[in-house]
């Protein structure tokens, strides 16, 4: 067979690293290539790397074709699902992912629902009897649930969105590398593009400075805040804060639980089922 690659495809995951390639590499030279690829009829799917090495060094490989595929769209979900349940990707790389598969679940909601729309409109019911609704494919409607997909928190998710929206290229590349935080990336995306690439050319000190400096800036032009009240119209002392604090963490662990819960129950029908 010949194996095709396309090259959306090929780019559409993070690539790796100069050191990880190399490592990969030495890997597939020692115990071969124990994965096998992953094919859409004859186009390749995941093992690009592999593939490449194999071919480089002439080292068999085993193939699988996958035929639940249906379109591009069903590809890359596919794609992002398989990267998101591995463990060596970046905080920021989940998020990036999660919201590709926001952004392919959100048009695929909306194309459902303008084919129900006009097959009802193609097809009238029987007079008096109403219009049954078909299901649509639900889309990551919240930042809660695309951070679920990631599992991350949605502030992170927000400051990905940001970076995405307004950082400059060497700053995205800065935080894909890790010589800044997400956190501190989201802060220094607000710059201008010309501050933004100067703090990235000075570095990873020059960065932290960047962000200290536009959060000391917010914090300078914000109104001071009066104190909270706590029992009784009472201002809020610490202790009031913390127990205030505690309780908000009690109540996300117990969220944490019966989300673990129904994960267990989910895994059991699925065993029991096969």
């Amino acid at each position: 067979m010949q194996i095709k690659i396309n090259d959306v495809l090929r780019a559409y995951i993070e690539p790796l690293t100069e050191s990880e390639y190399q490592a990969l590499e030495r890997s597939i030279l020692v115990e071969g290539c124990r994965d096998a690829l992953v094919l859409w009829e004859d186009v390749l799917v995941d093992g690009h790397n592999r593939y490449q090495i194999c071919q480089q060094h002439g080292i068999p490989f085993k193939v699988t074709e996958n035929t639940s595929f249906r379109s591009l769209d069903d590809v890359k979900l596919w794609m992002i699902d398989n990267n998101l349940g591995r463990r060596s990707i970046s905080d920021f790389q989940r998020g990036v992912l999660a919201l590709r598969k926001k952004e392919i679940m959100a048009a695929r909601a909306v194309e459902l629902a303008t084919q129900a729309a006009a097959e009802d409109a193609a097809i009238a019911p029987p007079e008096g009897e109403a219009t049954k609704a078909k299901p649509a494919a639900m889309p990551l409607a919240s930042r809660e649930d695309i951070a679920r997909a990631a599992r991350l928190s949605s502030a992170t998710i927000g400051q990905i969105e940001k970076i995405q929206k307004t950082a400059t290229p060497e700053l995205v590349e800065a935080v894909r590398a890790g010589t800044i935080s997400i956190n501190a990336a989201a802060t220094v995306a607000s710059l201008s593009e010309a501050e933004q690439v100067a703090a990235v050319a000075g570095g990873k000190k020059e960065l932290q400075k960047a962000a200290k400096e536009v959060r000391e800036l917010r914090a300078a032009s914000r109104p001071a805040k009066e104190p909270k009240e706590g029992e009784y119209g009472r201002p809020m002392t610490e202790v009031d804060e913390l127990r205030s604090e505690n309780a908000a963490l009690k109540e996300k662990n117990a969220a944490l639980r019966a989300e673990i819960t129904a994960l267990q129950l989910r895994i059991s029908e699925l065993i029991d089922a096969s």
